[in-house]
């Protein structure tokens, strides 16, 4: 078989090189120009004449003659039966390839075909586990390296300070954290995957992370006054482990439903607004017409959150924290070229009956704010989602509303209603190597914390790809809430919202807040196939700041909060995933609502943080 296959490429070089007897058919007479004058002085005339391979603009030539081919003697391909009956031919084109001697294989090598990495299948007689054809394993190996310097409000200690002199509200705000994570991921999988979706597959990946902390001041990273300023801690979580079942095809395009148990990653919108996290859930989904419509139905029950690395505490009871989750896309709808959702979501909180210490010692629930009781709340979020373009416009749209009860306020100790919104909004422009953006959101700010009715807007695990996503100073950083609140953060890591929570890992949502209103511009340029600079700059305010004028017993407090400013340099030597690296600097240019809640003891009117992260993935 091999060596008829090998003379195919022959026979063809053959043909090109002696090709058969060919008759042409003459097309129309073409009419050749007078010889010129030696006398006569004009342009020359002009050769309307059609170069092969080449077209004159503004003109169309007289088409070539009909060409028949005519081969005397050929010999007709033979029928089925004249092959051998005693040669199996090869099934499938990996095996083809190899027995080609096209690839060469290397265990080590992501860039080529490697069985580790699911480009081949499995070969059954050497993997005791597996019975049958088309199982694929695919191995993922990722280290991701963070490197941050930053500054900002942090505030000195109350039984005790790092420095004899430091008796003040706010210290010293420089600070650095290091952080490294190794993934590690395996999945096997049944079923020809590149014409439909895989029959079942088995997935789990874990996240190994180091982490070290240093701060200027006393009781920020452990509750003991006696605690050193430093930290150094370590943690492995598990953020995958799921079976996924493919229930049925519903099309000969291969629309299905398939069943998901397990720990996995979810996220509710397209930019991560509502909830975007890997928790442990059951989720059926799938889609129809050709892959337009899909849809999500998933409950989710909320895994506790180690409190430094953020992964997931799977050794720990889950939260008394549910999700349920039900989306719809459509695409081309309202409009062609633009995708539309739908989502509804139900998170029902009931962690009334407890408190919980996070792993430093501080308070997580219930927050240190108001009358300090548990509480439990029932929330019901329904939102509209829009990703795609308008023309040459590209667009990014979510509104969503939340509404339900509080049992408890912490500022009243009653029962209220919830009623808050947000909205966002991008809009970018492609123009070459260059897409230039412009940004908008507002969350709802509750302007009387002590009626019976919670306005400010909060998500169940915001996780935002939006207005310079995790580079910008305002989403990457944590201010803490000095003087309203112990252990309470105005915003939280990775977050847009001013949700005035412990933390958005194991604190609770909060519907009695300042919300959020911010205006944006920004870029992204691809200076080469490998290496792209992208620049934002933000202007947020507070949308209400009577929750903080209540927490901090001041008669009025300003909107303003500032301005947000950031660079970043991305960098992908191989001009793939592989391997990325990216260094970014921000800069918090406070507003008047800003200055006038937060200081330090050195009298640093801005505050700046750099984030250098190095991410290789095998």
């Amino acid at each position: 078989m091999a060596a008829a296959l090998t003379f195919l490429p022959a026979l063809a070089f053959a043909m090109q090189a002696n090709p058969p007897a060919t008759q042409v058919e003459p097309g129309p007479a073409q009419s050749v120009p007078p010889a010129a004058d030696d006398d006569d002085q004009g342009p020359p005339p002009v050769d309307n004449d059609s170069i092969e391979g080449r077209r004159r603009p503004g003109y169309e030539g007289p088409l070539p003659g009909r060409v028949t081919q005519n081969n005397p003697g050929a010999v007709r391909a033979p029928p089925p039966e004249a092959f051998p009956t005693d040669q199996i031919p090869l099934p499938d084109r990996w095996r083809l390839i190899e027995t080609l001697g096209v690839v060469k294989e290397r265990w080590f090598d992501p860039y080529n075909q490697n069985t580790l990495k699911g480009d081949r299948p499995l070969k059954a007689d050497k993997w005791p586990l597996i019975t049958g054809d088309d199982w694929f394993f695919s191995g993922s190996l990722v280290s991701d390296t963070v490197i941050e310097p930053r500054t900002f409000p942090i505030p000195v200690g109350v039984q005790t300070t790092e420095r004899p002199d430091s008796l003040d509200i706010f210290g010293k705000d420089a600070s650095y954290v290091l952080s490294q994570t190794f993934l590690l991921g395996a999945a096997l999988t049944k079923g020809s995957t590149a014409f439909k979706p895989p029959e079942i597959e088995y997935r789990v990946t874990l996240a190994f992370n180091l982490n070290y902390a240093n701060v200027p001041e006393r009781r920020i990273l452990l509750v003991e006054p006696s605690a050193p300023s430093h930290r150094f801690d370590h943690f492995v979580g598990v953020q995958e482990a799921f079976i996924d079942y493919h229930i049925r095809n519903v099309s000969d395009r291969y629309d299905f439903d398939s069943i998901r148990v397990g720990i996995q990653p979810f996220q509710a919108d397209f930019r991560g607004f509502l909830f975007n996290d890997q928790q442990l859930g059951i989720r059926l989904f799938g889609n129809r017409d050709g892959n337009r419509f899909q849809y999500n139905l998933a409950a989710f029950w909320r895994l506790e959150k180690d409190t430094n690395s953020g992964l997931n505490a799977v050794l720990q009871r889950p939260r008394d924290d549910f999700l349920l989750i039900a989306n719809v896309y459509r695409q081309d709808f309202l409009i062609p070229a633009l995708t539309s959702q739908v989502t509804v979501a139900y998170n029902m909180n009931r962690e009334g009956d407890e408190f919980k210490i996070d792993d430093n010692g501080f308070p997580a629930r219930p927050a240190l704010l108001g009358d300090l009781r548990p509480r439990n709340y029932d929330v019901v979020y329904v939102g509209y989602n829009a990703d795609g373009r308008i023309g040459r416009i590209n667009l990014t749209g979510s509104a969503y509303g939340a509404f339900g009860q509080d049992r408890y306020s912490f500022f009243t100790s009653r029962t209220a209603e919830i009623r808050a919104f947000f909205a966002a909004l991008e809009a970018s422009y492609d123009h070459d190597w260059m897409r230039l953006r412009l940004s908008g959101a507002w969350a709802s700010g509750d302007n009387d914390p002590y009626d019976d009715t919670e306005t400010g807007y909060d998500a169940v695990f915001e996780n935002p790809v939006f207005a310079g996503a995790d580079t910008s100073y305002w989403i990457r950083q944590s201010i803490p809430f000095a003087g309203g609140g112990r252990a309470v953060f105005l915003n939280g890591r990775n977050g847009i919202l001013n949700s005035l929570r412990s933390s958005k890992e194991q604190g609770q949502s909060n519907f009695n807040n300042p919300g959020l209103m911010l205006a944006g511009a920004g870029g992204d340029f691809d200076l080469t196939p490998e290496f792209r600079l992208s620049a934002n700059a933000n202007h947020l305010w507070f949308e209400n700041t009577a929750t903080l004028q209540a927490l901090r017993n001041e008669g009025s407090i300003p909107r303003p909060i500032g301005w947000d400013l950031s660079l970043a340099a991305i960098w992908r030597p191989k001009a793939t995933q592989n391997i990325v690296a990216r260094l970014s600097a921000a800069a918090l240019l406070p507003g008047e609502g800003f200055r006038d809640l937060f200081d330090n003891l050195e009298r640093h009117r801005n505050y700046f943080s750099v984030l250098a992260n190095v991410i290789v993935s095998y």
